[in-house]
């Protein structure tokens, strides 16, 4: 088995600009795991689209 020579990130979405894997479920998951990690709870739905944004453009940013 060989080492990835680079990035494994951005990748591209599945189809066009969607990709039925950026689900809710991950986002919410996703905030559990820095919820566990002792970071402060997401308190409104702006920090919930906050890391929405953020978690898109780590997966997909120069892949569009």
């Amino acid at each position: 088995m060989t080492a990835p020579t680079g990035p494994a990130y951005p990748v591209a979405p599945e189809s066009g600009d969607d990709d039925s894997r950026f689900t809710n479920g991950l986002l919410f998951d996703v905030a559990k795991v820095i919820e566990s990690h002792g970071y402060p709870r997401l308190a409104s739905g702006r920090d919930l689209l906050e890391l929405r944004i953020s978690l898109y453009r780590f997966l997909y940013k120069d892949a569009l």
